[in-house]
């Protein structure tokens, strides 16, 4: 089995276009895949937590919700995916999940899935000897609220193993069609 046609620097400062091109044809083919990857990323949350349900079933109930609420398409993906980080990175796992959404959703939604983490603190810091009310220094960002009510309507309800939940195969469209678009940067 062969690879793919490989450079022929070992500095990036030496490449030539005919290497940049190779590397630009790979990570086009590596891009087409994204979708796929995520879902894959989701199905390993579908393991044994301290909660009463999956990892996985609660990022399905989440987007349940999201969606039974009225969110727009991009915004129901985000629900789902909004805890993809704890499978690459779970001390940053916010960060992580807005990072891979990025370049194929609007900068609310990135920001929104970005912060979820520190706003959903609201719930359990306070068990930690915390401030619960960390989040309020975003109190002035116009995308505040928004995230309050993330975390409050979708997110921090849904680990309940009664709740009525589309399964994965109900959302592999929506996955798909996020990550077919074209990315907003290269970040």
């Amino acid at each position: 089995m062969t690879g793919p046609s490989q450079v022929g620097f070992v500095r990036m400062e030496d490449g030539t276009a005919e290497d940049y091109a190779k590397i630009d044809a790979y990570d086009a083919a590596s891009a087409a895949r994204q979708g796929e990857r995520v879902l894959g990323w989701l199905r390993a949350m579908d393991e044994p937590s301290p909660y009463r349900i999956t990892r996985l079933a609660h990022s399905l109930q989440t987007a349940t919700r999201a969606e039974a609420d009225g969110a727009d398409e991009e915004t129901v993906v985000c629900a789902l995916l909004h805890d993809i980080g704890d499978e690459l990175s779970p001390m940053n796992h916010s960060g992580v999940a807005a990072a891979v959404l990025r370049p194929y959703v609007s900068e609310k939604n990135h920001w929104i899935v970005g912060h979820h983490g520190l706003f959903q603190g609201y719930y359990w810091l306070h068990h930690y000897g915390r401030d619960r009310n960390e989040r309020d220094v975003y109190a002035d960002h116009p995308w505040y609220q928004d995230c309050v009510d993330f975390c409050a309507r979708w997110d921090q309800v849904s680990f309940d193993p009664d709740y009525p939940t589309a399964p994965l195969a109900y959302f592999e469209p929506l996955v798909e069609r996020l990550f077919d678009r074209s990315p907003n940067s290269f970040e």
